[in-house]
């Protein structure tokens, strides 16, 4: 390759036309719905949340049931690094759709506020309780803990927050259709 090949060369160009934040509890479908959601675009990228939590290779805190604060401390930390990545994708022309489990307001507000003065589509992935249960029995993705109680956090501490999804009775791809013809 040429010395000069990247001489000249300008990353960011026209902002892409969305943000998205896919949140939910865990087996709601987020992840699968974000990368094909993604996969919509000219140029769209799936950030996810536990994906960035796995960069932290020693002393990782994993949330857990149990009050941690070092576990609670690395969540914000994933959720700005998921943020510094959206806005340099949305700068670039590529639409970034960040999923992860957000089901407390003081969560919601800090990635709010990590993204503001961006075009942000919050989309909440809530099918019934007991789609997400047997979604999470079927899956490959062993979770260390039951976290079906954060169906009733989510429920009531981000009621009116964004476009909601009751997924239950829809397909990957439907779900998708549905998320974007709410645009």
């Amino acid at each position: 390759m040429p010395e000069t090949s990247f001489q000249g060369q300008i990353v960011d160009t026209e902002p892409a036309s969305d943000v998205f934040l896919v949140i939910g509890i865990p087996g709601s479908g987020k992840s699968s719905v974000s990368a094909a959601l993604a996969r919509r675009f000219p140029l769209g990228a799936h950030i996810e949340g536990d994906h960035l939590q796995d960069l932290i290779v020693e002393g990782g805190h994993l949330p857990s049931p149990e009050e941690d604060l070092e576990a609670d401390r690395q969540l914000l930390l994933r959720a700005r690094n998921a943020s510094v990545l959206a806005r340099s994708f949305h700068a670039a022309g590529v639409v970034p759709v960040i999923d992860d489990v957000v089901v407390r307001r003081a969560h919601l507000e800090f990635y709010l506020e990590q993204l503001k003065d961006l075009p942000l589509r919050l989309i909440v992935l809530a099918p019934a309780a007991e789609v997400v249960s047997r979604r999470v029995a079927e899956r490959d993705k062993v979770l260390a803990d039951d976290w079906s109680f954060l169906d009733d956090a989510l429920r009531s501490e981000l009621a009116g927050e964004g476009t909601w999804f009751d997924s239950s009775d829809l397909t990957l791809e439907e779900t998708v259709d549905a998320v974007l013809a709410k645009g």
